[in-house]
This record gives C-alpha cells, sequence and structure tokens, in this order.
C-alpha cells in the first residue's frame, strides 16, 4: 500500500467523542491554555479539588505532539546526569532525578485509577551507543546515578546487545527497566475523558489570541480573548508547548520548536518482530541527531528522528519518510524489504539550555521544554502546576533555575536558523 501522510497512533483511537461541554463561560476560576498531556493533567488536577478549570484547545485535544510521539514514557532527562550535576550542584539534580522517576509512577497510577487502555507497559528503555566514546561514558553515568539517585541502570556490553536489540551496527547500550511504553493517542484520549468526569469544562477548536491582566477594585484577573468570546480567569496555566503563540510572547520567545518526524512499517511476522526487539524496549541511540524506535503493539516498527529541524510541514514530512526508512534499514537490514505505511510528524518545545522549566511568567503559571520526555513530564508538571494553584507547597526542582531565551533565529514564528542547528549537531555527532 502507498505510504499514508497519517498518524498512525490517530488510526487506533476508537474512545467516544467528548460529551459536549457547558455554553461558553464568562469567567473561570482557572484558564488552561493548551489541550495535551500538561493542560489536561492539570484540569484533572483542579477538579478533583473543587476548582472551576475550563482548558481551551485551538484544535482538538492531544492533536499536538501528545497523540503524534512515540508513545515513550522515559525517566531522566534529555541530558546526561554528570552534565546535569556540573551545571546545576548534586542536590538540585538529585530532586530532578527523582521528580522524573516520580512522573512515571504518576503516569501508571492515572492509567489505573481512570482504566485508560493505552497498552501501557513497564518494558523499559535501551540507549545504544553510537562510538566507544559514548559507551565508555555510559559507566560514569550509571555510576552517578546508583550513588546520587538509588537508581540502577545496567550496562550491556555489545557482546551481549544481541539480547536487547537485533541488530550489530552499536558498540553497547544502557539499560533503563524503569521506564514504559504506551499508546499516546489513546492515553491522551483517556486522560481528556478523565478531566471531564472529574469536572473540568473542555472546549476544542478554541484558539486564544490574547491574555491581559487586568486590575480592578484591586482584584486581579486575567482577560483571555478567545475565538469563541471573551473569558475572564483568576489564573492561567500555559500548557501549549511548542505551539504557544503570539498571545502569549514571552513564553513564545523562550520555545525552540523542533520537527521530529516517524514512520511505521507493515505489521511484522512475530518471529521478524522478536528478532529486531526480543525485550520489546523502548530504544533511541546515543547521537544528538538521534534516531529513537521501537515495536508498537500490533508489531509494527515505529522508526522517528530529526529527519527535519523545521517543524512540521506537508514537505517536510513527506522528505522525512525517505530519510527515516534509509536510517531504519542502517540499524536494521532485515527490513529491506518491509513497506512503510504511515508516515508524520510533529513539533516539539525544545529550550536554549535544553532542559524543562516551570513556573511563572508575566504572571501566568507554565510548564515548557519536555524535549522528548513529555508524556511522563508533561502529566507531572501539570498536575504541579495544578497544586501550586490549590496552595501546595512548592516542590518543583525546575522553577528557580535560569530559564535563557531562545536565540532570535531558533525562536518560535522566526525559525530560519533551524537548518544550521541541524547541521551543528550533525558536526558534533561526527566529532563527539
Amino acid at each position: 500500500m502507498p505510504i499514508q501522510e497519517k498518524n498512525f497512533w490517530a488510526t487506533t483511537v476508537g474512545s467516544p467523542a467528548l460529551a459536549a461541554s457547558p455554553d461558553f463561560p464568562a469567567s473561570v476560576d482557572v484558564a488552561v491554555v493548551g489541550g495535551g498531556y500538561c493542560g489536561l493533567s492539570a484540569a484533572r488536577t483542579l477538579a478533583k479539588r473543587g476548582v472551576n478549570a475550563a482548558v481551551f484547545e485551538a484544535e482538538t485535544f492531544g492533536w499536538g505532539a501528545s497523540s503524534r510521539n512515540g508513545g515513550m514514557v522515559l525517566t531522566g532527562m534529555k541530558l546526561p546526569a554528570p552534565t546535569l550535576v556540573k551545571r546545576y550542584g548534586r542536590e538540585a539534580v538529585r530532586k530532578m532525578y527523582a521528580a522524573s522517576l516520580e512522573s512515571i509512577d504518576f503516569v501508571e497510577q492515572i492509567v489505573h485509577e481512570e482504566n485508560i487502555d493505552c497498552s501501557f507497559s513497564r518494558c523499559g528503555h535501551l540507549e545504544v551507543a553510537c562510538k566507544q566514546s559514548h559507551f565508555d561514558g555510559y559507566e560514569e553515568s550509571a555510576a552517578l546515578i546508583k550513588s546520587e539517585f538509588n537508581h540502577e541502570l545496567r550496562i550491556v556490553p555489545k557482546s551481549e546487545l544481541r539480547g536487547e536489540i537485533g541488530s550489530d551496527i552499536y558498540f553497547g547500550g544502557m539499560l533503563d527497566e524503569t521506564s514504559a511504553g504506551l499508546n499516546p493517542a489513546r492515553y491522551v484520549a483517556g486522560l481528556s475523558h478523565a478531566a471531564q468526569r472529574a469536572g473540568a469544562c473542555l472546549y476544542d477548536r478554541t484558539r486564544i489570541t490574547s491574555v491581559e491582566l487586568e486590575k480592578s477594585t484591586g482584584a486581579r484577573k486575567f482577560r483571555l480573548q478567545t475565538s469563541k468570546g471573551p473569558v475572564a480567569a483568576r489564573e492561567v496555566i500555559l500548557a501549549s508547548g511548542a505551539y504557544t503563540t503570539e498571545a502569549t510572547p514571552a513564553l513564545r520567545r523562550k520555545i525552540i520548536p523542533i520537527g521530529s518526524y516517524i514512520i511505521a512499517t507493515e505489521i511484522l511476522p512475530a518471529d521478524l518482530a522478536r528478532e529486531l526487539s526480543p525485550r520489546n524496549r523502548m530504544i533511541y541511540d546515543s547521537k544528538h541527531f538521534l534516531y529513537y524506535y521501537r515495536l508498537t503493539p500490533d508489531n509494527r516498527m515505529l522508526f522517528g528522528g530529526r529527519a527535519a529541524f523545521f517543524p512540521e510541514t506537508e514537505n517536510t514530512v513527506r522528505r522525512s519518510a525517505e530519510i527515516l526508512r534509509r536510517g531504519m534499514i542502517g540499524v536494521y537490514p532485515q527490513l529491506h524489504g518491509v513497506k512503510v505505511d504511515f508516515v508524520w510528524g510533529g513539533t516539539l518545545d525544545f529550550t536554549l539550555d535544553v532542559m524543562p522549566h516551570a513556573g511563572k511568567l508575566d504572571g501566568m503559571y507554565f510548564a515548557t521544554g519536555f524535549a522528548g520526555h513529555g508524556v511522563a513530564a508533561a502529566t507531572w508538571f501539570g498536575a504541579k502546576l495544578a497544586g501550586l494553584i490549590c496552595g501546595d507547597p512548592n516542590h518543583i526542582p525546575f522553577d528557580g533555575i535560569k530559564f535563557p531565551a531562545a536565540p532570535l533565529g531558533l525562536r518560535s514564528s522566526n525559525t530560519w536558523a533551524l537548518p544550521l542547528a541541524g547541521a551543528w549537531y550533525k558536526i558534533l555527532d561526527f566529532f563527539t
């Protein structure tokens, strides 16, 4: 069959549509901008605690990165632990790492509490080394994570790697059994139903065009202009990620939108699927310009990467299909004659320091910069922001760290320099 320029995960969602929300409100306690993992998790938590919360999504719920990703629920952060310790110190990173582990548990808790049918599985993740020097660095990372964070990783030498992956091109691996996999589209659909059942109001196809802080008679409130009319809110949570618009320019200037692209093959024979991934891990490599891949629940090979750094368009999605196919065959020559059935793209929210950030900006709560770790992190951050609004102590270790603005050519809506960034990462991969 010809390749469908379509998100494979979207074809698996068969849950009933959300119930119609009440008439558009004149005011709410908390307005949540963005209907992905972060926004829906925040709304679910707020509603469960009796707060009148409404989510406003410009497209449909989960339309962005929340339904287009690889479905990898990963521990840790984008940067290696030794790098983080040098930058932030041991105590701060200890809290950050604990939060990343807690986020996996939190996703699992939601899946079980809300009975979300999304193929959640604690299958673990495997990072594979593209160079001997990368593998040599795994020992330092694993030792640091064990001694400082009390978390066990297993080093897999090249001689044992065939027990984890049906490829001979890597120099070894580092395995974390805590990570998980799921169907991201089913998970975000289940999260939206859970938020609505808890009492949150959900409004899709409702674009926020401006947000202004107003003060009248001493009371502070926000006035949001939307495509369906104005709404007032006591608090605002910005959960729009890479799709943040000029309605909130201060946050938009901080975000670097990077395209990520995925192909999915036809359904593979069971014996071939087992050969490619004997333990059904979530797998990614050690490059800056990385590949990530896994088996889907129905035994397709899902293979993704930064095939183009520009945010997704029809042209970049189409060009990415062949780039990723070549990359997939480079890893797995066994797939040379296998058909690719699906290709799609999405946009990730990176920050200049490649770190997640959360807190308040222009008086509004926000969380962003998940950089491919958003399934778990965004869910966790959304609940934590909701907790802050409800008066909980601030235990978010990423709040307060320096949050640099993106350079002009990399920030949202001004991405002429993104190909240069992609070329720079390729140079780094060559020399490091």
